[in-house]
């Protein structure tokens, strides 16, 4: 398929920039692929298309304060998006600057930390933090929050609590798992004593989330790797699920991604563990392990709307993008979100 099949037009008014007052009053699209059915809910009408026995898989990463700011040794400004920490003092990034920086180049971040350019792959820059403290350390200390590139602002005290789940436990992040930004503690219980379980997975969303699909063929699209970890109890909590005939759903296309890369890395076998995957999930994917997908609203001529294509169906997601468009929904990180079932529901 092209690129250009996942292309849409979205008035800038849409684009949600701040989040809701409540998590869990946004608005729900439902979506059955089969019939096409269309419903519009909110959210906490989410808990009639669960059933007792069902699992719900989440994914626990915890964002990182990876944003930086600070200047190059001829004086021009930097803006460094840490991508990931290699160690105590080496991580890969993204620099934004009038030049780019060479390598041997010397930076000065938060007017405290040096920093030396060691080299530059095709899209990440491996950094040197010449500090005694750890990279991670200084992240929390003088970095900002990584607000995505469509929302108009600086992030705030809002978004320190916001822009993360409240089950966030595992720090590696620089995008937050947004569709599970919706549920607050109160729903989650709300869950477990309706006889859902509830499990989670770990993958620790990259920079690239945010990169279109820049070639013509999506077949020739690259995707940067990330990591993940599927606990043992998750495989258990979804094996016993499936085995008194419950559902899997999947709390975000990265929850997704997780755990159809390690279907796919053992021949269709969930397996606990930890790994890095570059899974590109397109129309025409066989999914192995998940049947229901909650999501929100994503970016044109994006790999998770093409994913999201895949699962839902191509022509079906068409119709509800337009729908929800319609229907003034909000989209993107702190929009509404998007149920997709892949199976008929009981009567």
């Amino acid at each position: 398929m092209k690129t250009q099949d996942f292309d849409f037009d979205l008035p800038s008014e849409l684009i949600a920039q701040y989040p809701t007052q409540q998590r869990t009053s946004s608005r729900l699209l439902y979506l059955n692929n089969l019939s096409g059915q269309l419903h519009d809910l909110q959210f906490v009408a989410l808990n009639n298309y669960l059933q007792s026995g069902d699992v719900m898989v989440f994914n626990d990463t915890r964002v990182v304060k990876a944003r930086l700011f600070g200047y190059k040794a001829s004086g021009g400004k930097v803006e460094v998006m840490v991508e990931r920490v290699l160690d105590d003092h080496h991580a890969l990034a993204v620099i934004r600057a009038s030049h780019a920086p060479q390598p041997g180049g010397k930076l000065l971040l938060a007017d405290c930390i040096p920093v030396t350019v060691v080299g530059r792959g095709d899209t990440f820059y491996t950094l040197h933090f010449m500090h005694e403290k750890p990279v991670s350390t200084l992240l929390e200390s003088y970095g900002s929050l990584p607000l995505p590139p469509y929302i108009g602002r600086q992030a705030s005290s809002l978004d320190e609590s916001r822009y993360q789940t409240v089950y966030a436990k595992n720090t590696g992040a620089v995008a937050a798992p947004t569709a599970g930004l919706h549920f607050d503690d109160i729903l989650l219980s709300r869950l477990n004593a309706n006889g859902i379980a509830i499990a989670y997975v770990t993958l620790h969303v990259g920079a690239g989330t945010f990169q279109p699909v820049r070639v013509e063929n999506i077949a020739d699209h690259a995707m940067h790797s990330e990591w993940f970890n599927i606990p043992a109890e998750t495989v258990h909590a979804i094996e016993q699920a499936q085995a008194r005939g419950g559902r899997v759903f999947a709390v975000g296309t990265t929850t997704l991604r997780a755990l159809e890369a390690s279907a796919m890395q053992h021949q269709g076998r969930l397996v606990s563990g930890f790994g890095e995957t570059d899974i590109f999930i397109t129309p025409g994917y066989r999914f192995q392990v998940v049947e229901c997908l909650l999501t929100n609203f994503h970016l044109p001529r994006s790999t998770l709307l093409m994913l999201v294509s895949a699962f839902g169906g191509v022509e079906a997601v068409r119709a509800a993008y337009r729908h929800a468009i319609d229907k003034r929904y909000r989209f993107f990180s702190y929009g509404d979100a998007m149920l997709i079932e892949r199976i008929e529901r009981n009567p």
